[in-house]
């Protein structure tokens, strides 16, 4: 694959899919610093020409053993996430960050209303009870994004044709790379790779969970 640059970005020479799929796709792979495979991470495609139409797919952000599972749920701007605690004891869910702030007094169970989440941006969760439980929603601007698995790698499937800008990001990233610019037409499947350096996680002890 070779590289060549568009509109300011790196871009990556697509390879051709086999298949009939009459969309385009992206098949991404994170890794870090030292070249292993990164989970947790969202890949994301913004595209450049009129914004694509939809309907937000809900999120779920799970608690669970007194920890918030998975540590990342992405959304589109517009999404509802619901917060089931299935936990037998009670939750205080709250977030401070740019992107929504809100709080979940403490509660059991499922909370009747889910939380609409407006803005792109990272989400840092926190709870006001255990002070070690931290997770994140990631919101973005587009309905094509997916998350890596434990290989450090993630697809994003049914992307009509068009240039799109692929980003990256991972709540412990230092620095977010550069964006690759791609040119996808149909039937095409894009390889895209991003390196991240990454800080250890700060988190705080549990103690007597």
């Amino acid at each position: 694959m070779h590289a060549i640059t568009r509109f300011g970005f790196p871009t990556l020479v697509a390879a051709t899919a086999c298949g009939f799929a009459s969309a385009a796709a992206v098949s991404g792979s994170v890794t870090d610093a030292g070249g292993a495979p990164v989970a947790e991470a969202v890949i994301y495609a913004v595209a450049l020409g009129a914004k694509p139409a939809g309907v937000p797919r809900p999120g779920i952000m799970d608690q669970v053993d007194k920890e918030y599972l998975p540590l990342v749920v992405p959304v589109q701007v517009g999404a509802a996430v619901a917060f089931p605690n299935k936990d037998n004891i009670r939750h205080h869910v709250y977030s401070f960050s740019a992107a929504k702030s809100f709080e979940l007094k403490l509660y059991s169970g499922t909370p009747a209303k889910a939380v609409v989440f407006d803005k792109p941006g990272p989400v840092v969760l926190g709870c006001n009870i255990h002070d070690w439980m931290v997770g994140y929603i990631y919101v973005v601007d587009t309905p094509y994004f997916a998350k890596t698995g434990k290989t450090g790698s993630a697809r994003l499937d049914g992307l009509p044709a068009g240039d799109y800008r692929l980003r990256v990001w991972h709540p412990y990233m230092k620095a977010e790379p550069a964006a690759l610019a791609v040119k996808l037409t149909d039937e095409e499947t894009e390889n895209a790779s991003f390196r991240l350096e990454l800080s250890p996680p700060q988190k705080v002890s549990p103690g007597n969970k």
